[in-house]
């Protein structure tokens, strides 16, 4: 099976040094990468050197989360599968790229995301996101799941996850116009299409975030965003305060147990998460100028502005 590997960065640190040298250690040897660097003081050539790489610089202004990913898989057309990954997350084992490309000798999988486990030095609450959202068992999701699954089904991550060209044709490739969650977009567009989606558990990375209560609030601002403006997607797998509750229910016993001095952090945390969510659900009707201000993402917001600007 003929793979592409490719890894978008901007001013990567160390953990993107780690997971070049953990490519080289994979059992698929010399694989196919691509960077696409949006400004990095090119610390990474010397490690590259030895490696199967091609290096695209494009402008920082130019960088889209599902564009950028395009123009990736567009440039090599003749792949069979593109694999993603982010310059954060660092590959678990020799075996991770091998796991993740095994799940296509099924032909119904459209796309894979491997299993996500916390960063050295994680939080408490990083810990638990990546153990409640990444299981240790295996799973795949058809259009039928989304009765008992909901949003879940759909549920993607490009921090390390692996796409199928034919599939990825079929929808349409990444969308140019969205604040995140390009993987969700085009998992929900392939289920419609009646590919499937694999979880694969045997696929493994370190990646985690030790946001903070701002942080958390802009980063759910955004996913409020996005689900609002593809509200087809809420309207066909539900909405997502269902797995949220789920959530909470499950870092509530998970502190009870390990640290239950962090109960009141965990549900200001939480209330936050939820207050930005569905401010971003409710965003056509705050001003661009406070979305820019309370989004993670502001980059996106630039275009928008400029836009009202013109109307003055």
């Amino acid at each position: 099976m003929n793979i592409q590997l490719i890894i978008p960065i901007y001013k990567p640190d160390n953990k993107f040094l780690d997971l070049l040298r953990q490519i080289k250690k994979q059992t698929i040897k010399n694989i196919s990468l691509l960077i696409i660097d949006s400004g990095s003081n090119d610390k990474y050539k010397n490690e590259i050197k030895d490696m199967n790489c091609l290096v695209k610089k494009i402008d920082a202004k130019t960088f889209n989360h599902g564009g950028t990913r395009q123009m990736g898989a567009d440039m090599f057309p003749d792949k069979d599968i593109y694999i993603y990954l982010t310059q954060d997350a660092i590959l678990a084992d020799e075996y991770a790229i091998n796991n993740i490309v095994k799940v296509f000798d099924n032909d119904n999988i459209g796309c894979a995301y491997g299993r996500q486990l916390p960063h050295k030095g994680a939080t408490i609450f990083a810990i638990h996101a990546r153990l409640f959202n990444y299981k240790n068992k295996s799973y795949i999701y058809t259009i039928k799941d989304k009765e008992k699954y909901g949003m879940k089904t759909a549920f993607n991550s490009n921090s390390f996850a692996a796409y199928r060209r034919k599939a990825l044709k079929d929808v349409g490739g990444f969308p140019t116009d969205t604040i995140l969650s390009e993987d969700m977009y085009v998992t929900a567009k392939m289920l419609l299409k009646n590919w499937s989606v694999a979880y694969c558990a045997e696929a493994k990375v370190y990646h985690s975030h030790n946001y903070t209560i701002w942080q958390e609030f802009k980063r759910y601002f955004d996913i409020g965003v996005f689900h609002a403006r593809e509200e087809w997607i809420r309207e066909v797998f539900g909405k997502a305060e269902g797995e949220g509750i789920n959530f909470v229910i499950s870092e509530v016993k998970m502190l009870i147990k390990n640290n239950p001095l962090l109960l009141f952090d965990m549900f200001f945390r939480d209330a936050m998460k939820f207050l930005g969510y569905r401010l971003g659900i409710k965003e056509k009707y705050i001003s661009v100028y406070i979305k820019q201000k309370i989004s993670m993402n502001k980059k996106f917001w630039n275009e928008r502005i400029n836009n009202e600007k013109n109307k003055i």
